[in-house]
């Protein structure tokens, strides 16, 4: 509980350094998203109405230091701000429209990637220099090696325009009302393929060589010579000596990866028009949609930070060695 306690603190103590930097950049950048805002509508605006407009999206000219408390219990309470490129849909609406999507398509794609990218590593790596350890890593890597939204270009052309076996883009079929039915849980999953099969091909290889070299290591190890000596099944010294003690790079790293599920992959979700929030960045950059982006940053980074969280509790778990850090 001392474990969990001290790392909660840091956590604390790290989401607070990024609200207070997610509530400064901002004010930084140069710009003026309301006068931009209010340039494209029809009719005459009093400068009453600006200064109306500023107050709303907390861009006025009070104190800074009672912006940022403001700032503070809004976060705390909810309260993200309204939207100035979806004006007057809140952040939060905006934002929990999309994330879904996202996690759906990140989530999938990292499931994906970690489980058969591991167990690859841990085969490659016990039958080292066999067919598998031999072909797999290159191959992999060479693939890995090109960006993401280059390989969905083409999965996107040969497999969507040229053969037509799956949809071009989208989350589902245009026109089709969301339902709890197997029809459309089929067609989500139909339009998932390809947005998520491509970032499983890009980034599984990074996985199993993560694994396949801590494997290595591991195997060298005096407890599994011991285990050995014992007449052990060979599955039970990989699976449960070998495998689980290797294990703990690649928890970390799938903690780490969580940031990338919540953004999402921005360029994948360009290319497949899919819904999601890194799609949704990239319109609030462009629009200078200083709410939706602080909301978005913000979202990024509990995730983080909470992934992170229950990573060290699970680290606790596989490893007790590290409570006494």
């Amino acid at each position: 509980m001392a474990f969990v306690l001290r790392r909660l603190g840091y956590y604390l103590i790290a989401f607070w350094a990024s609200l207070t930097i997610n509530f400064l950049l901002p004010r930084l950048i140069p710009g003026d998203p309301v006068g931009r805002m209010l340039g494209q509508m029809q009719g005459s605006i009093t400068d009453e109405q600006v200064a109306q407009f500023r107050h709303l999206f907390g861009l006025d000219d009070r104190p800074i230091l009672l912006q940022y408390v403001q700032y503070i219990g809004d976060v705390f309470t909810g309260k993200l701000g309204l939207s100035i490129s979806q004006f007057p849909t809140p952040v939060s609406q905006v934002i929990g429209s999309q994330l879904g999507w996202t996690l759906l398509l990140g989530g999938t794609a990292l499931i994906i990637a970690v489980v058969v990218g591991n167990l690859l590593g841990i085969w490659a790596a016990w039958r080292r220099g066999g067919a598998l350890d031999s072909i797999f890593p290159p191959l992999l890597v060479f693939v890995g090696s090109f960006p993401y939204f280059f390989i969905a270009m083409i999965a996107l052309y040969l497999f969507a325009v040229v053969t037509r076996w799956f949809p071009v883009g989208q989350a589902f079929t245009l026109g089709v009302t969301p339902s709890f039915s197997f029809s459309f849980t089929g067609d989500v999953l139909w339009h998932l393929v390809l947005p998520a099969g491509t970032i499983v091909v890009v980034s599984v290889g990074g996985w199993m060589l993560g694994m396949r070299n801590t494997m290595i290591a591991t195997a060298a190890e005096d407890y599994i010579t011991m285990a050995r000596a014992k007449g052990l099944r060979e599955g039970r010294i990989m699976y449960r000596y070998a495998a689980r003690n290797a294990m703990l790079p690649s928890v970390t790293s799938f903690g780490m990866s969580i940031g990338f599920v919540v953004g999402g992959a921005l360029l994948t979700e360009v290319v497949f028009a899919y819904p999601g929030i890194g799609y949704q960045l990239l319109r609030a950059v462009q629009a200078l949609d200083y709410p939706l982006m602080q909301g978005i940053f913000l979202t990024l980074t509990a995730a983080v930070l909470v992934a992170n969280f229950l990573i060290d509790i699970v680290y606790v778990r596989l490893d007790p060695r590290v409570r006494v850090r």
